[in-house]
């Protein structure tokens, strides 16, 4: 796609030179010879970034019509990319316009190189911020969508990870399909079972859930099953399992690769047939029950070991929801970290970095256990980085990317002094700077 520039210039002069630049570099260029002519031409077309003068009324020198002209821009389009042409005599305004979201200014007469240098960096980042934009405006559309016709829940999200898996989660839902949610531990796989049950035929039937990893495995088939009085050591009454107590709902099986093989096959049995015996009864039961299972284990793998039926993973699997961990979300991070969060606390911009860097082995469970800690161990509302508690050793961080408006914003809150932005971010003098080159950030 062909960029279009925008330059306001009362010397005609200027404008042909910049249009002969920018066309051999392959740049669309137009030219407005005043003020007015620009905001009329900004108001009926759109353009990627604006070359603007400071001064445009002959012998005037001060750059207020220019600073007019900039606030003007920034009311029609607060986003778009303003150049700001100066003279030495107009520099400390151009500065102050730098503070107030100016892109970049170039010193009349200016180097050709320099300038194609700032305007190809600010195209770049204006098309992907374009781009994240209208990417945001379509995950709340979606979003909003999604909670106008289903009962979400209270899932807290904001990843598109996150979006991707709800739309699959609430379109099978309704359906009678046995669901298998795979994800690591911590990850919110039973607020995922919650959200099926929520939008099903069986919400408002019994939800029973069962956690199979908790279970030793000689107790879970009577756990499942039932038992009745005397079949083993210890069993001294007849106890009903919970494939009866969910009989006409869902039963929830968590982390069901911790099932033994002779389980797996009553499994198998109740799934295909309905019909089951307690341990120990000849008694056969009869149940309709929608199974929903969940586990942190590499089935295939499972299988391949002999630790787990081929034939009970495709009864279990016909609809696979894969919960990805919290670090594949990170838009998840600081959504779910307010939401644990109790009303009086807040989170300082350095904790908040700090949790987006943080891999989150332990998931959102470790989440809420840190964010909980942190509220106990801050002197005050604010929760600071140190609060929260986390190693910053090399294996426990994931690379963050700062954006434009990260640097941008670290500038402006410390006056422009670098050292002092870069230590906000937790960069190096030289990693700012480095930064600042790829923005083509001037200060």
């Amino acid at each position: 796609m062909q960029h279009k520039i925008l330059v306001i210039d009362d010397n005609t002069d200027v404008i042909k030179a910049l249009k002969i630049l920018f066309l051999i570099n392959d740049i669309d260029c137009e030219g407005a010879s005043s003020p007015e002519q620009g905001l009329a031409m900004l108001q009926s077309q759109d353009y990627d970034l604006v070359i603007q003068d400071m001064n445009f009324t002959s012998d005037t020198t001060s750059g207020e019509e220019g600073k007019a002209l900039y606030h003007q821009i920034r009311t029609l389009n607060p986003d778009l990319p303003i150049i700001l042409l100066t003279a030495w005599a107009q520099l400390e305004m151009a500065v102050e316009l730098i503070k107030h979201g100016a892109a970049d200014y170039i010193a009349k007469p200016w180097q050709d190189d320099k300038l194609l240098s700032s305007v190809n960096n600010l195209l770049e980042m204006y098309q992907l911020q374009q781009s994240q934009t209208r990417s945001n405006k379509q995950f709340k559309l979606k979003r909003d969508k999604l909670s106008a016709h289903y009962d979400l829940s209270g899932l807290i999200f904001a990843d598109q990870a996150m979006l991707s898996l709800l739309e699959t989660a609430t379109q099978v839902a309704y359906s009678d399909a046995q669901v298998l949610i795979t994800g690591p531990n911590g990850a919110g796989k039973e607020k995922i079972a919650e959200l099926l049950v929520a939008n099903s035929a069986y919400r408002d039937k019994p939800f029973i859930r069962v956690n199979a990893g908790a279970l030793p495995a000689e107790l879970i088939e009577a756990e499942l099953f039932g038992v009745v009085s005397g079949a083993y050591t210890g069993a001294t009454k007849s106890r009903e399992g919970r494939f009866a107590a969910a009989d006409g709902g869902t039963l929830f099986l968590d982390e069901i690769g911790n099932l033994p093989l002779t389980g797996q096959q009553k499994l198998l049995r109740v799934l295909q047939t309905g019909e089951f015996e307690a341990v120990g009864s000849s008694k056969t039961q009869r149940v309709k029950v929608r199974v929903i299972s969940a586990t942190n284990a590499n089935l295939n793998e499972a299988i391949a070991r002999g630790t787990f039926r081929q034939d009970l993973y495709y009864r279990l699997n016909m609809i696979e929801l894969r919960l990805p961990p919290l670090a594949e979300r990170p838009d998840d991070i600081i959504p779910l970290a307010q939401h644990f969060l109790a009303a009086d606390k807040v989170l300082s911009e350095g904790a908040q970095r700090l949790l987006k860097r943080y891999s989150w082995p332990g998931n959102v469970r470790e989440l809420q256990n840190v964010i909980g800690r942190a509220e106990l161990l801050a002197s005050g509302k604010q929760i600071e980085a140190a609060d929260l508690g986390l190693s910053t050793s090399a294996s426990t961080m994931v690379n963050h990317e700062f954006s434009i408006e990260d640097i941008t914003q670290a500038l402006d809150k410390h006056q422009g002094n670098v050292t002092h932005a870069a230590k906000s971010l937790g960069l190096s003098r030289q990693a700012m700077y480095r930064r600042m080159d790829k923005f083509g950030i001037k200060r």
